[in-house]
């Protein structure tokens, strides 16, 4: 009986060129693959850190309403900073967007009139405020508000030490603090800090100087 020795069975061997190209198939597919992961981590991120800056620092606001007019008209988008309360007091002057306080779950849209400690006359169309620095009382210039504008109403309030009193520009129009009376400081959530839309009036809100 013949005994038959085994065949050892060869792999054929794969020309260079196919064995490059495999390679570069390879690599090309690795990176893809980090690029892909790359992308990935840089849209989460992204993601994190925009949530961050709406929820800590800036927040849009789409204005409602015609009680800021002519400062603001409906419609215009502005970019509200929550950061700056955080270091320092809220100022006469600026446009604050603050917490109804008759509407829970909606925003409000006023600029500040009176300060913490401060007492507000409203008479005869004048805005008068007393302070330590004007016990006799100021007549509160606005060059903001249009030359038609009357401040109606007949109130005085004396603000504690963390109230403020707010009214719209658009006197006639406003449902503010003649009407629901001062509001807390907590109940501020920031203050105007850009306009981005409409882009013909895009930029950078100031507060007004007064001369008190």
């Amino acid at each position: 009986m013949t005994e038959l020795d085994p065949q050892t069975e060869e792999t054929p061997e794969v020309p260079l060129e196919q064995q490059q190209e495999r390679k570069i198939v390879r690599r090309t597919l690795e990176a893809v693959g980090i690029f892909f992961l790359e992308l990935i981590k840089i849209a989460v991120l992204a993601g994190i850190t925009i949530g961050l800056v709406r929820y800590f620092l800036f927040k849009p606001f789409y204005v409602k309403g015609q009680s800021m007019e002519s400062t603001f008209f409906q419609h215009e988008y502005l970019i509200i900073d929550e950061l700056s309360y955080r270091f320092r007091a809220p100022q006469r002057g600026e446009v604050i967007v603050f917490h109804a306080p008759t509407e829970p779950g909606d925003y409000y849209l006023k600029r500040i009139i009176g300060l913490p400690g401060e007492q507000v006359k409203i008479d005869e169309n004048k805005v008068v405020i007393y302070n330590t620095d004007h016990p006799q009382g100021v007549l509160l210039e606005e060059p903001y508000l249009d030359s038609d504008i009357e401040t109606k109403g007949s109130v005085f309030v004396t603000l504690g030490d963390a109230e403020y009193f707010v009214m719209g520009d658009n006197r006639e129009a406003s449902f503010d603090s003649r009407r629901f009376g001062p509001i807390s400081e907590d109940t501020i959530v920031g203050r105007t800090w850009v306009r981005g839309y409409p882009f013909t009036r895009m930029g950078v809100i100031e507060a007004p100087m007064y001369q008190l």
